[in-house]
């Protein structure tokens, strides 16, 4: 790391923590004794999501919230809950290298934790992304969940 003050590229770290997702360094320069703190954080390559009209938008993880929170109104999920499957979603991205993923695999890995976590939920959501069309669909997911639960 260059000393900004002196520009000398040998640092010391004096004290290291993690802040916010980041981790903060302290550091002297060796060569004019100068403190600074530098900060440091993963680069997480940009998402883009493939939507139902075939056009990107940047992914957006209040957007996703959003959505998960209007299928758990009224029921017993807590917002950790929501929180952790936006970011399971994010995580699997990240670590997968994945750059453009498609609204219908983003809605299919939420089914697929939502359907765990509440039933009620799960049909909301199915049924905003899933486009039902009618009552036949209702009863289709609705008898789905029927025969895996027993």
């Amino acid at each position: 790391m260059k000393c900004p003050y002196c520009g000398f590229e040998d640092t010391k770290v004096i004290d290291s923590r993690l802040i916010d997702g980041k981790k903060r360094r302290r550091r002297r320069c060796t060569n004019c004794d100068k403190r600074f703190t530098t900060y440091e954080s993963i680069e997480i390559p940009d998402l883009l999501v493939n939507k139902k009209d075939n056009t990107y938008e940047p992914f957006d993880r209040n957007k996703l919230i959003r959505g998960l929170s209007f299928a758990v109104k009224k029921r017993p999920v807590p917002g950790s809950a929501i929180i952790a499957i936006a970011d399971s979603i994010e995580a699997y991205c990240a670590n997968n290298m994945i750059t453009q993923i498609s609204t219908r695999e983003i809605s299919d890995m939420v089914l697929e934790q939502l359907k765990k976590l509440d039933e009620v939920a799960y049909v909301r959501f199915a049924s905003v992304n899933k486009d039902f069309n009618d009552v036949d669909c209702f009863l289709d997911i609705i008898s789905e969940l029927r025969n895996n639960g027993e």
